[in-house]
């Protein structure tokens, strides 16, 4: 391969020909300047970060501050997670402030290239996986601030075009935080409305109601409202048109069914217990994968509200692997009203549910976006 194409990226703007340079990451940004903390500050620890958004931090008086609160935040500074840097936590600090300081679990970089175009780069897997090449541990990965800076990469020389590459990917995070944010808000929506539709413990009178509806709801164990069928071993069927559900979600497609006609709601015998969801007919279920089918004329989504609001972790019955069995669930109690009011109540809940799946799937679109343009705008 000609050495000039190898060093040029699949995508470009126009207007830039040179081929990019290779250098080290210690070449381009200076690593973990040293500083004087102030007296007071804002502290921004490891989860403080999720991709490359400040998500939380926190006041601290430096006497009694935690001792790898040693970072102090530059306007540009770039912060790269050291400890599993699987999860591309990191962070471009373009606040107008001198006072956060972050936690030792980041690399502090002041770079000499432009910060967005470096923040940029370091998401991109290919870089991931160099850094996972010099990480030490399994189950929690970490790297030296001096081994990450011995990693090469491609930069392009020209200034603009680092700037017109950065300022891409700026804009494309942005709108991947307001995605998350308006997706996180919605799910806290939901999660309050469960809380205020349905009755308080020892209460049998939601708080909040549709109109039209005053009569007190009925006390029923789950065992009067569904029938909890258990799941079985598809190895022996073939490859088909129905989908095979696991406690994880979607696995594969058979050509039976364990359930024909009937919708239901799966929810984990065994691993992941507490993540119940709707499953349309026609179905298989795997063993570790219960699936409850609503009995008397209860409403369908409704009961699945029921399940979201059940803390299942506190019905498990092993030390272990978490399980339920179906005793344990047969035997919960719950608060219904009528059939009109249990339609009215989950109709309400299945259009924030498509709320939530469509904002989902918006903000999965950008971000497959920005993996393919990380790919194929650097090198």
């Amino acid at each position: 391969m000609d050495k000039n194409k190898a060093n040029v990226p699949k995508i470009r703007f126009p207007g830039f020909t040179d081929p990019w340079e290779q250098r080290k990451l210690k070449n381009i940004a200076e690593f973990n300047p040293k500083s004087t903390l102030p007296d007071e500050f804002e502290y921004v620890d490891l989860e403080s970060v999720n991709g490359t958004d400040l998500i939380s931090h926190r006041t601290e008086i430096k006497g009694n501050a935690p001792s790898r609160a040693q970072r102090l935040a530059k306007r540009g500074d770039v912060f790269y997670q050291t400890v599993r840097p699987y999860q591309k936590n990191n962070y471009l600090y373009d606040l107008p402030y001198d006072n956060y300081v972050f936690s030792t679990g980041y690399a502090q970089m002041r770079p000499n290239i432009d910060s967005y175009f470096l923040l940029s780069r370091l998401q991109e897997e290919r870089f991931v996986k160099a850094v996972l090449d010099r990480s030490t541990g399994t189950s929690y990965p970490a790297i030296n601030s001096n081994d990450l800076s011995e990693i090469e990469i491609k930069v392009p020389f020209d200034k603009d075009e680092q700037f017109k590459i950065g300022s891409l990917f700026r804009d494309l995070d942005n709108l991947i935080t307001l995605h998350q944010r308006k997706l996180n808000h919605l799910k806290d929506e939901k999660k309050g409305l469960l809380q205020k539709m349905f009755p308080k413990k020892g209460e049998n009178f939601p708080e909040l109601r549709f109109p039209g509806f005053t009569d007190p709801w009925e006390q029923r164990k789950l065992k009067n409202i569904v029938d909890v069928k258990s799941g079985r071993d598809y190895k022996h069927l073939s490859e088909g048109k129905i989908p095979v559900y696991g406690t994880g979600g979607y696995m594969l497609s058979v050509n039976e069914a364990l359930s024909y006609k009937e919708d239901a709601i799966g929810i984990g015998r065994k691993g992941t217990i507490d993540k119940p969801y709707i499953l349309r007919a026609p179905f298989w279920t795997v063993d570790t994968l219960f699936y409850a089918v609503p009995e008397n004329n209860n409403n369908l989504n409704f009961v699945y509200d029921i399940f979201q609001n059940i803390k299942w972790k506190q019905k498990d019955e092993s030390t272990g692997v978490p399980s339920l069995s179906k005793t344990a669930i047969n035997n919960v109690d719950v608060l219904i009203p009528d059939y009109k009011e249990q339609k009215q109540i989950g109709d309400f809940f299945q259009d924030i549910d498509h709320l939530i799946t469509l904002h989902q799937r918006k903000l999965n679109h950008l971000q497959e976006q920005k993996k393919a343009l990380l790919q194929q705008m650097f090198i």
